[in-house]
């Protein structure tokens, strides 16, 4: 069963008085990567947590979000300097009887001072805050991997479909190409007879080399056989449980490789009906095996 690499996740619980809101999106990218948002104070679990999805998702752009709310967490705490604090204000006095100023320093002068004060965000490390936080996360990519696992059934039975189709239509060619050649020896034969009239050519062996040489040349034959291969190669693929999005993307690369060729090797107009239709098949498969984990 194959995966596909877009989902989404979300998650939540509460620990004592803090909430945690957990979401997770993925979407397609060649390898995994990985980006973890979490607040200050969590900074700590981000390598617990990329562990944990390294153990669910093989392949794709991860974004997992971690959201705190309430007290529980994000306590706060004021912190004076009151040296610099002490400072401040005999140098404010100073200045004061300097300049003969009359107005009285109030509180509100003085918050506005920013650098003696500073604002502490107390964290709470228990042990069962942190479960808490890996099993909401956990959650948050078993929704997510489900999601992923749904939309793969529906992807796996598009693949195989068109895969189907590829099929039907290299068989099409397949049996054409036999006409094909028939024809083309009789065209090659018709022309030599034309410029050479009544020349035996049975004895003449450099004749015989280069009609073989030409019929070689339209012969399609290896490349028919190869994309039989790398279809049933295709499909055996998609009954594997692994990740195989990589090795579809292969597979798919030398589709394409051989009916490139066969098109340039082709000149009958069948045949070249027929590269089109493959061409956008494999394009196709293309697109859709890149949405596979």
């Amino acid at each position: 069963m194959i995966k596909s690499m877009t989902g989404y996740g979300r998650n939540s619980t509460v620990v004592d008085e803090t909430r945690i809101t957990v979401e997770v999106r993925t979407v397609n990218h060649r390898f995994l990567d990985l980006s973890i948002k979490l607040p200050k104070t969590l900074l700590y679990m981000e390598e617990k947590i990329k562990k944990l999805a390294r153990s669910f998702f093989k392949r794709g752009r991860i974004d997992v979000f971690v959201s705190i709310e309430g007290e529980g967490l994000n306590k706060k705490k004021l912190n004076v300097d009151w040296d610099l604090l002490d400072q401040y204000m005999e140098k404010l006095q100073l200045i004061q009887e300097r300049y003969s100023l009359e107005k009285h320093f109030t509180i509100r002068d003085i918050i506005q001072l920013q650098e003696p004060f500073s604002i502490e965000e107390q964290s709470d490390e228990s042990n069962e805050f942190e479960n808490q936080l890996i099993h909401t996360v956990s959650r948050a990519m078993e929704l997510v991997s489900e999601m992923r696992l749904k939309e793969g059934e529906s992807l796996e039975k598009d693949l195989s479909e068109r895969a189907e189709n590829l099929h039907r239509i290299v068989s099409m060619l397949d049996e054409h190409r036999h006409i094909v050649t028939e024809q083309y020896k009789d065209r090659i034969k018709k022309r030599i007879d034309e410029h050479l009239n009544n020349l035996a050519i049975d004895g003449d062996s450099r004749i015989i080399q280069e009609v073989a040489i030409l019929a070689e040349k339209g012969d399609i034959t290896e490349e028919v056989t190869r994309l039989y291969s790398h279809i049933q190669q295709f499909l055996r693929a998609l009954e594997k449980t692994e990740p195989i999005g990589r090795r579809l993307d292969f597979i798919v690369q030398e589709m394409h490789r051989e009916v490139n060729t066969i098109g340039a090797k082709s000149n009958d107009v069948k045949i070249s009906e027929w590269v089109v239709l493959l061409k956008s098949e494999v394009e196709k498969l293309k697109e859709q095996s890149q949405n596979v984990e």
